[in-house]
């Protein structure tokens, strides 16, 4: 005995893909994320190692805001592939309010490190040669302020990939709907063929 969602997830169209630079973006974005908040979580806990791993989580940092910038950028120009049906109208709206709060915490965590580390007085140094400007006064109570901003961000950020990815597992997993494979780079014999 078939449920509806099995019925329209089998008979559906296999799901169109993301271009292949925002699939590219996609998976660059989520590297960097994960090594950030890695190294991040890592640095603050570990004193011999502070140094080296704040002048890596700052480089990283910079990639992020480069690429999330220029991630932007391609959605604008390259609109995203259509839902697959088993994605109701109500849940439909959530992950566009999810994806534009992840954005905005992708752009906005960044700047609030560079702000913080610019507050510190100390120099924004990124893959140890290049200097940023400072974008905020040097000022211990600012620096505390943000200091404070930028660890509440990386919890609220490590929560929205939780859900993001929750959401795309239960697609994947649970409705077998091809949510997943929209951003997948596997190639199969149709793909191949196409070339």
């Amino acid at each position: 005995m078939s449920t509806e969602i099995e019925d329209t997830a089998a008979t559906a169209t296999p799901p169109q893909k993301f271009t292949a630079l925002s699939r590219m973006f996609h998976w660059l974005t989520a590297i960097l994320i994960f090594a950030a908040l890695l190294i991040g979580f890592t640095m603050v806990n570990w004193l011999a190692g502070y140094a080296t791993l704040r002048v890596i989580h700052m480089s990283i940092g910079a990639l992020i805001l480069l690429v999330v910038v220029l991630r932007i950028v391609n959605r604008v120009r390259h609109h995203p592939p259509a839902w697959p049906p088993t994605v109701g109208r109500r849940e439909g709206k959530a992950v566009i309010w999810l994806e534009r709060g992840l954005y905005a915490l992708l752009l906005v965590q960044p700047l609030v490190g560079w702000a913080m580390v610019s507050a510190s007085g100390t120099p924004v140094l990124v893959f140890g040669a290049l200097r940023l400007p400072p974008i905020a006064p040097f000022n211990v109570g600012v620096f505390s302020v943000l200091r404070e901003a930028h660890s509440i961000l990386a919890y609220l950020l490590v929560v929205v990939i939780a859900a993001h990815v929750s959401t795309v597992l239960a697609h994947a997993v649970v409705l077998s709907d091809g949510m997943l494979r929209r951003m997948t780079f596997h190639i199969g014999r149709r793909e191949r063929s196409k070339s």
